[in-house]
């Protein structure tokens, strides 16, 4: 018989409180652990040592940890796209909005990150998660509102990412079939299978318990992540030198231009300008796990000082790549410019370059899933813990010893809603197969509300900013500017969907 132990959440008899201090579950309802006579002479010493001020397990992140968070959620398959989005907009609009909303990111990401504490930013209350923030700094509907607009886009991000993987997997397959044929074959394919083999890669890394423990797959992906870019950064410059120069207006794509989808019409080339400024937003979009992030941080020095600087060192960081990938993938093909730049066979040589470039891609989505979806399975789990207490299903972890890892405790209820929510992702992502498009809705449901609105408005709260002063004013300017961007996205994304689904058929999408 396997060990058993009650960890989700503690069972509490006649006020006494059964738990383990050695497993971290969902509730986080930790006590302090007995100590002997000698050790109670000074307990607080003793129980700093594996506990934080709050009770909770000691956190072991740092500058390093968190800036591979940012990096990974940051550097996502939203910079295949910044080549197709500058062709959009052009020479002068591509790379001042990509700075703009560079600049915008880092503003409210630092605004944010001063709310992770309640009161005072060093010794107040923490705040475990953005909904936890929400609720301590604005409180009534608007925190029913966040949980659902992050909720809802981190399974966005799911089904987003599921798509660029499988493309990725298919871009191997299809550079090595263009390789053996000269370039004769067109080499169409299906995605179901790809998507599938994501999905059960993501069902077995989905059983990682919590955030806490996903730092190396943060690493690692971080790693992939600059391994892609660099690689498409590279074969654009070599693209442009054999082109003799840089191709591209300043103004963007020009109607006429004949594209895979048509010709461009004046009413096209709006909804396509739209639709960049969300897949720009896309690319930027963390905002959504910071506090989850920070709240992974050691302390001291306090949380939110830690937090500014990986913020500020990865925003500049992955902005530099960036301008590099897309002004470069733009220089290289002009108003032809592919929706994915590894991927849209902008390229076709070195094959093995661009083998090594999608199997980078892929592993950084297997990383990047998990940072973005730790946080709703901690969510449900947790939810699930506080409705069911008594139920074995729900909070009963079982010991199974593991060779060269250790003991691993297998919940049965993660095991299988994690299971199950892989599935619906994977299996919405067979039925709308639109990358270009699901980038661009995904930015803009996101950007506003919780990259923007909710940051400035606790703000606002915790700082008690008074009405109508020029900071006020200020901040509101800034909150209702990026809602008209936001509209402008979403409209210019759908657009595109409609398009996508007058050619469209379940499940049989092909490339």
């Amino acid at each position: 018989m396997l060990q058993r132990s009650r960890t989700l959440p503690s069972r509490i008899h006649h006020g006494a409180v059964e738990e383990r201090h050695d497993i971290r579950h969902y509730l986080q309802v930790e006590v302090q652990p007995k100590v002997t006579e000698s050790e109670a002479i000074n307990p607080q010493s003793n129980y700093s040592k594996c506990f934080d001020d709050d009770g909770r397990l000691k956190r072991t992140g740092t500058f390093w940890t968190s800036a591979s968070h940012i990096i990974t959620a940051v550097i996502g398959s939203g910079v295949l796209s910044l080549a197709w989005a500058i062709a959009q907009l052009g020479w002068v609009a591509g790379p001042s909005v990509l700075l703009l909303f560079a600049l915008v990111n880092l503003y409210t990401s630092n605004l944010l990150a001063m709310c992770y504490r309640s009161g005072d930013p060093v010794t107040g209350q923490r705040n475990y998660t953005y909904m936890d923030a929400v609720k301590a700094n604005l409180g009534g509907r608007k925190v029913m509102l966040c949980g659902l607009v992050q909720y809802l886009n981190l399974f966005g991000v799911a089904i987003g990412y599921t798509i660029a993987s499988s493309v990725s997997m298919m871009a191997i397959k299809r550079s090595n079939c263009y390789h053996k044929s000269g370039g004769k074959d067109p080499c169409h394919m299906s995605s179901n299978g790809y998507m599938i083999t994501f999905g059960i890669i993501e069902v077995i890394f989905s059983q990682i318990p919590d955030f806490n423990q996903v730092w190396w797959l943060s690493i690692v992906a971080a790693i992939m992540a600059f391994t892609y870019s660099s690689v498409g950064l590279g074969l654009g410059i070599g693209k442009v030198a054999g082109n003799g120069g840089f191709k591209g207006s300043l103004l963007g794509i020009s109607i006429g231009t004949v594209t895979h989808a048509g010709t461009v019409t004046p009413t096209q080339k709006m909804w396509r300008s739209m639709q960049a400024l969300g897949a720009i937003a896309f690319a930027y979009s963390y905002s959504l796990v910071l506090i989850e992030i920070q709240d992974t941080i050691r302390s001291p020095p306090a949380e939110h000082k830690t937090m500014k600087k990986a913020t500020v060192f990865s925003i500049a960081l992955t902005t530099v790549f960036y301008l590099l990938c897309g002004c470069f993938g733009y220089a290289a093909f002009g108003d032809l410019a592919p929706g994915n730049l590894l991927t849209g066979f902008g390229f076709y040589n070195p094959y093995w370059l661009l083998d090594i470039a999608n199997v980078a891609i892929v592993v950084h989505l297997v990383g990047a899933f998990q940072v973005f979806c730790q946080p709703l399975f901690a969510f449900v789990e947790k939810w699930s813990a506080q409705r069911w207490p008594k139920s074995d299903f729900v909070t009963v972890e079982y010991d199974i010893p593991i060779p060269f890892y250790g003991v691993y405790q297998l919940n049965l209820f993660r095991l299988v809603w994690r299971t199950i929510f892989v599935m619906i992702t994977t299996l919405i992502s067979m039925l709308l197969p639109f990358f270009n498009d699901v980038v661009g809705i995904l930015g803009a449901f996101g950007f506003w509300p919780l990259t923007v609105y909710f940051p400035v408005e606790m703000y606002i709260a915790q700082q008690k900013i008074g009405k109508w002063s020029s900071r006020w004013v200020g901040l509101k300017i800034l909150s209702i500017s990026c809602l008209l961007v936001t509209i402008a996205a979403a409209v210019g994304s759908v657009a595109g969907v409609v398009l996508d689904l007058k050619t469209y058929k379940p499940f049989k999408t092909s490339y």
